[in-house]
């Protein structure tokens, strides 16, 4: 048989691991600020500010009622209680967390962003280095000549087949990074994008181009590439692939549709790995 001292032990222990469930579910509801569910093991529940734990009774505040109120512990289901408590817990500190990695994210894209200067053109970032990259100067290249593309005054263009043509067989800016990101500046309000050039006699094909006889529309044929743009302010747009890009020759554009006034700005995407 268990002594007196034994049994007064016993009691003050349960009183203690009372006290301390209350503590914490007292500083869990402080924490959450919020109206909280008391469950009743009969499977109802009262909508509480605040309860604690008092010997063989619960108390609590009614939300309902805006008072305080009391209940034999017998009926009421702590477990069922804390649990709920603790998910809403960490749903607010997943809340918390996934708020201040936006704020972060929103923070280092406006100081990206700050960075860019106020020039028209276009810059790739990578790896927090940024590089301005350099418009090339594109030639209109028939059968018979290739002459050099005006952007302010374009070149007359005479019914048939064309190809507009960037020097050479290779770029000089690349990257080994399969989905590169680049903030373009407008000097227009026009159309831009990213496309793959293509090899015709040792030079890069930036697009191919057709005139109706008659008519002489142009009609412009760029093989371009999927991406996603975002304006990041008045004339800057952030643009990168929707899908990784295969090794090979590429360019941000800038461009009126049938004008053949097209802005390039060529880089390769390097063979390898990549990232």
């Amino acid at each position: 048989m268990r002594t007196r001292a034994e049994h007064r032990l016993r009691a003050t222990s349960a009183a203690l691991i009372l006290r301390t469930l209350c503590c914490v579910l007292l500083a869990a509801v402080a924490l959450l600020g919020a109206t909280v569910k008391l469950y009743l093991k009969d499977g109802s529940y009262q909508l509480v500010r605040e309860y604690k734990v008092e010997e063989d009774r619960v108390r609590f505040f009614s939300t309902d009622r805006s008072e305080w109120e009391e209940v034999p512990l017998s009926l009421v289901d702590l477990d069922k209680t804390q649990a709920e408590i603790k998910q809403r817990e960490e749903e607010a500190r997943e809340d918390r967390a996934a708020s201040a990695a936006e704020d972060k994210a929103e923070r280092d894209a406006r100081k990206e962003v700050e960075r860019i200067p106020v020039e028209p053109g276009v810059y790739l970032i990578e790896d927090d280095k940024l590089t301005a990259i350099k418009a090339a100067e594109s030639k209109v290249a028939t059968d018979k000549k290739r002459s050099v593309l005006k952007i302010l005054s374009p070149l007359p263009m005479v019914p048939g087949k064309a190809t507009l043509e960037l020097d050479g067989p290779h770029a000089t800016t690349g990257t080994a990074n399969r989905e590169p990101e680049f903030y373009i500046r407008l000097s227009n309000d026009e159309r831009f994008g990213i496309l793959r050039m293509g090899l015709r006699k040792g030079n890069r094909v930036v697009e191919k181009l057709s005139v109706v006889p008659v008519t002489n529309e142009t009609i412009e044929e760029p093989d371009l590439v999927a991406t996603f743009r975002k304006q990041v302010g008045d004339g800057l747009f952030k643009i990168w692939p929707e899908k990784p890009m295969e090794p090979g020759e590429y360019a941000v554009v800038e461009y009126t549709e049938g004008k053949v006034n097209m802005q390039v700005w060529d880089f390769f995407i390097a063979p390898g790995v990549g990232k």
